[in-house]
């Protein structure tokens, strides 16, 4: 998963260093995620920069 291309080629996800992983434990059984696809589905999110009317929604 960590070598696949990224924006069409533009940036390599090897390039990128090292993501953490996030081992979530279910009844159902365990499931790794990386970081950031845990707090997605957490709906936190980080933004850089200000966030402005046009782009609220």
């Amino acid at each position: 998963m960590l070598n696949n291309k990224i924006t069409a080629g533009v940036v390599q996800a090897d390039n990128l260093g090292l993501v953490p992983m996030v081992i979530e434990q279910t009844a159902r059984g365990e499931r790794s995620f990386d970081i950031y696809s845990r707090l997605l589905k957490e709906r936190v999110i980080f933004l850089v920069g200000q966030v402005e009317d046009h782009m609220a929604n």
